[in-house]
């Protein structure tokens, strides 16, 4: 059974259409990559599933439950978690604010993030503008887990970070995987570093799916075709 599943879902900002035909479904466990050049309408499809924006055709469920008419508030209860690009941590709250201020109760809590990211526990009483841009990434995934979603959503998580730390941060996210059973969907350009984690592959080109599939399935005809510069 899907936990999300998008339908033919059509997205203006304006005037202005940005989606046209998107379709993609996530199962419970399952790390989905999104792919798709600059543009192509991959955080668009975000703010869909999230609900921060309307869908003017198709269908969003969540759970098999439509939320095409649910504020971005009631989504992220339903257990809807995002990682937002650009990180956008609260930058004159601590480290310790910063985690509890969306916290629900789980198995998710401050300890919890802090075993996943050891960093968390020693600057915990630092303030976000004071973190490295990988602490400041850390931080915002712990922030998403803390809400105890269902569906984890990472928008570029480790854009323009260090090597290192984007070993690091995909080593958390490969342990999610293991021991959560929790459901990912992750954008990302590393085809290799998502070869890791994901299991399945959607390719958007202008607002549209034109790739679905297993994430082995992905052939150099495919990545060179939608992805390639």
């Amino acid at each position: 059974m899907s936990l999300i599943e998008l339908k033919n879902v059509a997205a203006f900002y304006g005037p202005s259409q940005a989606l046209f035909d998107v379709s993609l479904s996530v199962g419970e466990g399952e790390v989905l990559a999104l792919m798709g050049r600059n543009g192509m309408g991959k955080t668009t499809t975000v703010k869909v599933m999230c609900r921060m924006l309307k869908n003017s055709d198709g269908a969003v469920q969540f759970g098999g439950q439509d939320i095409g008419a649910l504020p971005s508030y009631k989504a992220a209860r339903l257990g809807i978690g995002l990682v937002p690009e650009g990180r956008r941590c609260f930058a004159n709250l601590s480290v310790h604010e910063n985690l509890i201020a969306a916290a629900r109760k789980g198995a998710w809590d401050f300890e919890a993030v802090c075993r996943l990211f050891p960093r968390l526990e020693e600057r915990r009483d630092q303030s976000a503008a004071s973190l490295s841009g990988g602490e400041q990434q850390m931080l915002a995934i712990g922030r998403a887990l803390m809400t105890n979603p269902k569906l984890l959503i990472l928008d570029e998580a480790t854009e323009g970070l260090a090597p290192v730390i984007r070993q690091e941060i995909w080593e958390a996210v490969a342990k999610l995987k293991a021991e959560t059973g929790m459901a990912i969907i992750a954008i990302d350009k590393s085809l290799k570093e998502l070869g890791q984690v994901a299991d399945c592959a959607v390719i958007l080109e202008k607002g549209r799916t034109v790739w679905a599939g297993a994430f082995g399935d992905l052939g150099p005809e495919e990545t060179d075709r939608y992805l390639g510069v």
